[in-house]
């Protein structure tokens, strides 16, 4: 009887089509491992249909009362265009990923020709760990594709990081791409 990871990878060999999520978010490491994605496992020399699925991860919504610690009525306005904003990141982060994409496939695949692939856009709320890795498990990934922040040793062990959390928490393989350093 083989491993877990042997079946794992006969499971991924056998199917037709990758299920390949990447973590997008604001930062430019998001967006270079997406782009380092596109051209490294979803070409055109790959020959391999694929699914592409774009992850953003909404923070959770703050906790107030509606009195704030001066005595102040918290403003449902003031809730609404939190809110407002939030949506609105969502669309920024969506868009850059759509750029990056259509860039890959104008500068690498001749406008997409011999590209199989489809993209998805999925949104989340709440912790970005937790978030992903439910939703991984959830879309059937054969694999996640993270940008890494590359914080310091004090930064990480501080606020934790969410790749390696991932890595540790996920039953697929993970992808955490390092952007060059400048």
């Amino acid at each position: 009887m083989g491993s877990l990871i042997e079946e794992e990878a006969e499971k991924m060999m056998t199917r037709k089509e990758k299920r390949i999520v990447v973590a997008v978010d604001e930062s430019e490491e998001s967006m270079f491992a997406l782009s380092w994605c596109l051209t490294n496992l979803v070409s055109a020399a790959n020959n391999t249909k694929s699914t592409l699925i774009l992850l953003y991860v909404k923070p959770p919504p703050p906790l107030y009362n509606s009195i704030d610690a001066a005595g102040y009525l918290f403003a449902n306005d003031a809730v609404g265009a939190m809110e407002k904003y939030g949506w609105e990141l969502v669309d920024s982060v969506m868009g850059r990923a759509e750029a990056v994409y259509r860039d890959f496939l104008t500068r690498y695949c001749n406008y997409g020709e011999g590209v199989q692939v489809s993209v998805e856009k999925k949104v989340g709320r709440g912790e970005a760990k937790d978030v992903i890795c439910r939703a991984v498990g959830k879309l059937g990934a054969d694999i996640l594709v993270m940008g890494s922040h590359d914080y310091g040793f004090f930064k990480r062990a501080l606020l934790g990081s969410v790749s390696d959390y991932c890595a540790k928490h996920v039953k697929c393989p993970v992808v955490v791409v390092k952007r060059p350093i400048d």
